[in-house]
C-alpha cells in the first residue's frame, strides 16, 4: 500500500511542476503541441528513472562509504548529462522525427533540475531502491500529465481570440498558475488515503 501511495503523492498531490516547481523550463518551452509534450515525456520518464536507479546505486555504494557525500551534486549531474545523452543517440536513430522535434529541449533534459531533483529528493527522503524506482517513475509520469495537459489547453488557446495584453507568454503564465490550483485539488488525497490504509 505504501507504494500505492507513493506512486499517486507524486503523480497528484507533489506534482513535481505544478507543487514543487522544478522542470519548468520544458514545461513552458515544450508544451505548444501534445506529441512533442509526450515525446518530452516519454524521454524525461526514461531518464529520471534511469538516474535515479544510477544514482541512488553510487550514492549507496561510492559516495557515503568513501564520505564523499560533498560530490553528490557534481557526481549526480555527470551521470544525468551521460543518460541523456545516450537517450539523444537512441532516438536520433529510432525516431527522427522526434528527434526534430524536440531539437534544444532534448539537450536540456541535462540542466532539467526535475530529474536532478528527485535524485536527490529520494536520498534526503530516505527511500529504499524499490521505493526510489517507484517514486521516479512516478513522478516522471506527473511530469508527462502536467506537459501534456498544459500543451492541450495551449493547443486550444491557439485557437481563440486572447487580448492583446494577454498575449503570448502573459496568457501562457496564467495558464499554468490555474492548473497549479487545479492540481491543488489533491493535496488532502494522501492524508485520506494514509487514515483509509491505516498507515498514520
Amino acid at each position: 500500500m505504501e507504494y500505492i501511495l507513493i506512486f499517486i503523492s507524486a503523480i497528484f498531490v507533489n506534482n513535481i511542476i505544478l507543487s514543487q516547481f522544478l522542470g519548468i523550463c520544458p514545461f513552458l518551452g515544450v508544451s505548444q503541441k501534445i506529441d512533442t509534450a509526450l515525446g518530452m515525456g516519454a524521454a524525461v520518464a526514461f531518464v529520471m528513472t534511469l538516474s535515479t536507479v544510477v544514482t541512488f546505486l553510487i550514492q549507496q555504494y561510492i559516495l557515503t562509504p568513501l564520505g564523499l557525500q560533498y560530490l553528490q551534486t557534481l557526481a549526480f549531474i555527470l551521470v544525468i548529462a551521460a543518460l541523456v545523452q545516450m537517450v539523444e543517440i537512441i532516438l536520433k536513430k529510432a525516431s527522427p522525427a522526434l528527434y526534430q522535434a524536440l531539437g534544444i529541449f532534448l539537450p536540456l533534459i541535462t540542466t532539467n533540475c526535475a530529474v536532478l531533483g528527485v535524485a536527490i529528493l529520494v536520498i534526503q527522503k530516505d527511500f529504499t531502491l524499490l521505493e526510489s524506482i517507484v517514486y521516479a517513475f512516478s513522478t516522471a509520469l506527473g511530469f508527462a500529465l502536467a506537459l501534456v495537459v498544459f500543451a492541450g489547453i495551449r493547443e486550444q488557446l491557439s485557437m481563440v481570440r486572447i487580448p492583446k495584453g494577454m498575449q503570448g507568454m502573459a496568457i501562457v503564465l496564467v495558464t499554468a498558475g490555474l492548473l497549479s490550483l487545479a492540481f491543488m485539488g489533491f493535496s488532502g488525497v494522501d492524508g485520506g488515503l494514509k487514515t483509509l490504509f491505516g498507515l498514520q
